[in-house]
């Protein structure tokens, strides 16, 4: 049995992560979060310590390694994005592995300076990429690695998941601390693309506001047109009327990618990789911190070339908008 402490145990990705940590059979010791909405805690581990401030969750796991002689593993990072950097070096400091939600980092030159960290500290740096365990994303992988080498795949990417005034209000509206919409709600879906599809060759942003982002991205063995927007006025109507208000899809080639189920265990999956010692490390999420950076600092050319067919609807304001470039 191995022993966890987790940073951000409010926020809505703690959960699963409080569930994998049961599912693999080891145990949360202690837990922070600024916010005390952390209830959920009781289904999954009701004996740990938590802490709202960060000073004594800090002297709690000195307390336990020095006095009580009980080692920490793992600490698991689910805080806002401009937080992880800072907190896998606490959870380094503290002789523990990190495991961190994506994005790893905001900017590539922080991953050097973490590689650096964990040559010091002999630990190491686990990021959460869970689509690369999903089943039809390792399928699709499969099915491009045994094609043919020399073929280019054409890719449309959309993501839909409609927000709230609430974002704007919250850090995820801030390009600052959240790396704007690309980086926010779009990070995994560019590393799962260059996991499959190769290196980038070509990073080009059509569109980049405060609810929406698009562009076009070329590699190695893939043209991907890509859109993502947490603005409901962009969902087709055919979702509208169902009354949802997420739009997922994947087209390679013209064939819809079915990978709408399978994402119950998913962090739990990756869990038993990490555990296992095959998990994924800082190298692996370089492309897509790159990525994402490139697209957060380009100017947008607008509706010139190749562009995906949603970057044209019509721009939506909002009062409560914070512009994300």
């Amino acid at each position: 049995m191995k022993n966890f402490a987790l940073i951000g145990a409010a926020g809505y990705i703690a959960p699963r992560h409080m569930k994998a940590v049961k599912d693999t059979g080891n145990n949360l010791l202690a837990a922070f979060d600024p916010n005390d909405s952390v209830g959920i805690i009781d289904s999954y581990f009701p004996n740990a310590d938590f802490f709202v401030e960060f000073e004594r969750f800090d002297r709690h796991i000195s307390k336990l390694q020095f006095e009580e002689i009980v080692n920490l593993d793992y600490v698991s990072i689910c805080t806002p994005n401009y937080l992880h950097d800072s907190h896998i070096r606490f959870a380094l400091r503290e002789g523990a592995d990190a495991i961190c939600e994506k994005p790893l980092v905001m900017n590539p030159w922080n991953l050097d300076a973490l590689a650096k960290m964990e040559q010091e500290t002999g630990k190491r740096i686990w990021n959460i990429l869970q689509l690369r365990v999903h089943p039809s994303i390792i399928a699709l992988k499969k099915r491009i690695d045994e094609g043919p080498k020399d073929k280019i795949y054409d890719i449309d990417l959309t993501y839909l998941t409609s927000r709230g005034n609430w974002y704007y209000t919250s850090w995820k509206g801030s390009q600052e601390k959240s790396g704007g919409i690309a980086t926010n709600i779009g990070v995994h879906f560019f590393d799962m693309l260059g996991w499959i599809f190769g290196k980038v060759k070509e990073n080009i942003v059509h569109v980049h506001t405060h609810d929406r982002a698009s562009g076009c991205l070329e590699l190695e063995r893939g043209r991907v047109r890509w859109f993502l927007s947490i603005n409901e006025d962009v969902l087709p109507k055919e979702i509208v009327s169902k009354g949802q208000r997420t739009y997922r899809s994947i087209t390679v080639e013209g064939e819809e990618l079915e990978f709408s189920g399978g994402f119950t265990d998913l962090h739990t999956d990756s869990y038993r990789e990490i555990l296992n010692g095959n998990g994924y490390g800082i190298e692996d999420s370089r492309q897509a911190i790159e990525t994402v950076y490139t697209i957060r600092n380009t100017t947008p050319i607008g509706l010139t070339g190749e562009y995906h067919p949603f970057a044209n609807k019509k721009l939506a304001t909002h009062p409560f908008a914070r512009k994300a470039d």
